[in-house]
């Protein structure tokens, strides 16, 4: 993961749950990989997302982001289907912890989803603690994580993390 992600504006509005970004229907079918989920990611939000999403796309989105099953599958899911990082007015505080456990950055802000667009240009530099819509020229800053979360995210989780300051082998 890199500290500055760059990519296209995917607008949510309020109440994203994370049966929205992969329905719980899924939980018990007979599916052997993550990757073979990711054609049911947003199925009924963002028809066929898992096509149109390029690497280091954001989310952007309002209140309470990512309510609902405590399922580690949706952040997992965003993350492989290329997401960047997600933007958000509010987190649920389970969906907010196991993104940070996967590698999936998660910015709080407040007035870069008031004016972002769909497709619109977004840049997020975590170091900094600035995102700005460059399409739109405006920026907002937030209060940039702290050097071990950093050192997480970059690893691609905290397992991850964990075993590079650990050298285990597994």
């Amino acid at each position: 993961m890199a500290r500055v992600i760059r990519g296209r504006a995917w607008v949510l509005g309020d109440n994203i749950s994370t049966d929205h970004i992969i329905s719980g229907k899924y939980k018990f079918a007979k599916i052997n990989k993550l990757e073979d989920m990711l054609p049911y990611v947003f199925e009924e939000v963002i028809p066929e997302f898992y096509k149109k999403v390029q690497p280091g796309d954001v989310i952007v989105a309002g209140r309470g982001f990512g309510y609902g099953s405590s399922r580690e599958h949706a952040p997992r899911l965003l993350k492989l289907a290329g997401v960047g990082a997600v933007l958000a007015k509010s987190f649920h505080r389970i969906f907010y912890r196991n993104s940070i456990n996967i590698g999936l950055p998660v910015i709080i802000v407040q007035r870069i989803p008031e004016v972002t667009e769909q497709g619109d240009e977004i840049e997020v530099d975590l170091e900094v603690g600035v995102v700005r819509n460059v399409t739109k020229g405006v920026e907002e800053r937030f209060q940039p994580p702290p050097q071990q979360l950093l050192e997480i995210l970059e690893a691609g989780g905290i397992v991850e993390y964990i075993k590079k300051m650990n050298r285990l082998p597994w």
